[in-house]
């Protein structure tokens, strides 16, 4: 039985597991914390539950997809529930729900912008498109060849995908109103990167977020990782925590174990799941790598995030589940990430109250607070900076909330640059791997395979298809398809 190494335990890498476990090889994970799911991980304290890292459920059909491989339904797992409003929008001068009924986002779109409606329809229906082909694109392109974009369906639709055009300019396409304009550029600009650079092929998230709704796994993000983890106990996996890769051993062009900081592992093939740019510079030999140092050091990436989980000793009034602060300046605070990078003059941010829908995040009468404001990646970090911008972010909600939140706040965690490259070895400290810039889509992401080393694979955000749960789920399947062809 070939034995496999999977270094790292987050989406990709269990997604890896599971279908490897599936046919037949004898599967390891090996995870450098103390618990599983990569940026995905759970922690309690003082009764409350607080999910690290991703929050948003979009895309649900790539999770019943995956469970379904495995004769297993989501409704066995956990509880799924369709937020309404889907998520909220604080501007300057109004607020905007999102509500969960496609009939009364029509009709608010209506209210803001003459035939809004017959837009929004006309957008949402090119925005399938779109979403359809581009699935398909995802789960058959593990980008090895360029012959992969010459499908019939690619070829046929290639002017519907609009690979060159920007995200912003389709918009205005079909809306001249700012608050529109806003609430579909939203996805990107928390996700990927500014509008304006982001091909328009991504207005399938759009599609995904507001026509296919938003949703949340109660008991909190991590029990889908739960989920996946036990798919894997159930195959057979072996799952190691505390365990750290500090070097894969290459013999004749051929990986043939990997060194932790507990032992040696033999294996047949090593899946990285953990930071790819990690991987290259710090486990492997320079002879053995894709990709150069200057190569990093040259793409783009998506945001990093300063983080705060806070316990709220009371109930908060006005914050939904997912409310988004747009009340200052977009265009500044998203230039100061991509453009210039800089630390915010006047940060945007998100708030994730949990607890709004879920009682099992946080005692009874309290609020489980989860903040987020998007910063470029790579920036100095350092905790005077964390709570500089952690007054600026409370006096507004506070404000908003009509509440000084301060004195109820009986926990509270910050979460920054430097985490990230603590605990993910991220590169610069990004939280979401690589901006979706034409650039750097499909093809053009860094291989799956390594070049030199026969059986190393890459799995997760810095590789295809890219960075979010759902294209991680399915990058895992795609590495695994790789190595099962290659040993038949």
């Amino acid at each position: 039985m070939k034995k496999i190494s999977i270094i790292g335990s987050g989406f990709s890498g269990l997604s890896s597991a599971a279908f490897l476990a599936k046919e037949g090889f004898d599967v390891t994970i090996l995870e450098k914390n103390e618990s599983v799911g990569g940026r995905a991980r759970l922690f309690k304290e003082k009764g409350y539950s607080f999910d690290m890292g991703p929050s948003w459920y979009w895309m649900p059909e790539i999770f019943e997809k995956f469970f379904n491989e495995f004769d297993v339904k989501i409704s066995d797992l956990y509880d799924l529930k369709q937020l309404d409003p889907g998520f909220k929008i604080i501007f300057k001068d109004k607020e905007i729900n999102l509500p969960s009924s496609w009939k009364e986002t029509c009709n608010l779109f209506e209210k803001h912008e003459k035939n809004g409606a017959k837009k929004l329809d006309k957008f949402m229906q090119d925005a399938q498109v779109k979403y359809s082909i581009g699935l398909e694109f995802l789960y058959n392109s593990p980008g090895l060849s360029f012959g992969e974009l010459f499908n019939t369906k690619i070829i046929k639709n290639l002017n519907k995908l609009q690979l060159l055009t920007s995200y912003r300019n389709h918009i205005k396409k079909y809306f001249s109103n700012p608050y529109l304009i806003n609430i579909l550029e939203f996805p990107v600009l928390f996700l990927g990167t500014s509008a304006k650079h982001t091909p328009a092929l991504y207005s399938l998230m759009a599609y995904s977020g507001i026509k296919q709704g938003t949703f949340y796994p109660i008991g909190g993000f991590n029990k889908v990782i739960k989920s996946m983890e036990k798919v894997c106990l159930d195959l057979g996996v072996t799952i190691l925590t505390n365990t750290e890769v500090k070097k894969i051993n290459v013999k004749k062009s051929k990986a043939v174990s990997v060194s932790t900081n507990k032992n040696e592992i033999l294996s047949d093939f090593i899946v990285a799941s953990a930071d790819y740019a990690h991987v290259e510079k710090k486990l492997l030999e320079k002879k053995h790598r894709n990709y150069s140092k200057e190569y990093w050091q040259s793409k783009s990436f998506s945001p990093s995030s300063l983080l705060f989980y806070l316990g709220i000793n009371k109930k908060l009034n006005n914050l939904d589940h997912h409310t988004l602060f747009f009340d200052e300046e977009i265009e500044k605070h998203s230039n100061e990430i991509y453009e210039t990078p800089k630390w915010p003059s006047k940060p945007l941010f998100y708030t994730c109250c949990p607890s709004k829908t879920d009682p099992n995040v946080a005692p009874k009468g309290k609020e489980n607070l989860f903040i987020l404001i998007p910063i470029a990646a790579g920036l100095k970090d350092s905790d005077l900076i964390r709570e500089k911008y952690f007054k600026i972010i409370m006096k507004r909600l506070e404000g908003y909330c009509n509440v000084d939140i301060k004195k109820h706040i009986e926990y509270k965690k910050s979460y920054c640059i430097n985490d990230f490259i603590e605990d993910y070895n991220a590169f610069k400290g990004n939280a979401y791997g690589l901006a979706n810039t034409l650039m750097q889509t499909a093809n053009l992401k860094p291989k799956i395979i390594n070049k030199k080393v026969k059986n190393i694979y890459y799995t997760g955000q810095l590789t295809v298809p890219g960075p979010g749960v759902p294209p991680s789920i399915i990058s895992g399947q795609l590495v695994a398809e790789q190595i099962i062809k290659k040993n038949k």
